[in-house]
């Protein structure tokens, strides 16, 4: 497969992963245990903000790897 068009699906997969993800954690963070204490709260955020980067980087090694 060329490199230029594995980039071209590659990024298309992340946008949809990205949005995906953002929805469900907004999702998730009405629940009424995410709600229940500040700490909770903010170590849900960052937990959701950096959790996407897992599933994204074999993504991101299937796009740069040589044709």
């Amino acid at each position: 497969m060329p490199i230029r068009l594995r980039k071209l699906i590659g990024a298309i997969m992340l946008i949809v992963l990205v949005v995906t993800w953002a929805l469900l954690a907004m999702a998730l963070a009405q629940s009424p245990l995410v709600k229940a204490n500040g700490a909770i709260e903010v170590i849900y955020y960052v937990v959701a903000g950096l959790a996407w980067v897992l599933p994204a980087m074999p993504l991101i090694l299937w796009m740069s790897r040589p044709a």
